[in-house]
């Protein structure tokens, strides 16, 4: 087993909030130049980019965890990752059945930008991303593992967005498999204001939206190989497997 460098919170063109350099080429090339070897496309509810990512990722030896961003109901954004793209393209159904039809205003929000492996435009989302689902966060969450995915509630400690700015605190009903938390805060600091995600894994990344920023934070994972199935096993502390912040 050895240790592997991992950034699972990127964004692409696809969100309006993703820069238009990130391009699922470009984030490859800035992911490989960091010395990347995991990381997690996570564009705001949408997997349109995924399956482009992962191809792109195996030709220059990156694991790409198929991923999203979701919003909720209450305006907590929580990641999702799945195993397979069959998976992400479930979710994406649901996710089309539950984004409120609002149309995006590029001029204030960004462009949602679909491209290709040569960074041609293929298509522009019409409706706003980046606003909150008609589910709730329990809703999501059962959806996620009801097809076989990964659960992390994200950047816990802002100020807002976060289920502890949304909600207040972390229902016992809810199946987490891990809590991210933002660049900027230690794992000290943040256990210190939130002694209860102790019992959870933690888990850190950089929720790039610039090319630049793609690595700024990364957790290292002690896995056989950089699979789905290695990385559930090291979230859960299992058979050896491990999570280091670095």
């Amino acid at each position: 087993m050895k240790w592997y460098r991992a950034d699972l919170h990127i964004h692409s063109v696809l969100s309006p909030c993703g820069d238009l350099d990130m391009s699922p080429a470009r984030i490859i090339r800035e992911a490989k130049k960091k010395k990347l070897e995991i990381i997690g496309l996570t564009d705001h509810n949408s997997t349109l980019h995924v399956e482009l990512m992962m191809e792109l990722g195996k030709k220059e030896g990156i694991t790409v965890f198929p991923g999203v961003e979701i919003n909720t109901r209450e305006e907590v954004h929580c990641l999702a990752f799945f195993e397979k793209v069959d998976d992400a393209q479930k979710f994406q159904e649901f996710l089309e059945k539950h984004l409120p039809e609002i149309h995006n205003k590029p001029e204030r929000f960004g462009h949602q930008l679909v491209v290709n492996e040569l960074e041609e435009i293929l298509n522009e989302i019409e409706y706003l991303l980046i606003i909150g689902l008609d589910c709730s966060i329990d809703e999501i969450e059962q959806k996620v593992h009801e097809l076989g995915g990964i659960f992390i509630p994200a950047h816990v400690d802002r100020k807002s967005n976060s289920i502890f700015s949304q909600i207040g605190f972390i229902s016992d009903d809810l199946k987490i498999d891990a809590v991210e938390y933002s660049s900027g805060v230690t794992k000290e600091k943040l256990l210190n204001q939130y002694p209860e995600l102790e019992k959870y894994a933690l888990i850190s990344n950089s929720d790039a939206h610039l090319p630049e920023q793609i690595g700024h934070s990364i957790t290292e994972y002690f896995l056989e190989t950089p699979t789905f199935e290695e990385f559930k096993k090291a979230l859960l502390n299992e058979g050896g497997r491990k999570i280091r912040l670095v």
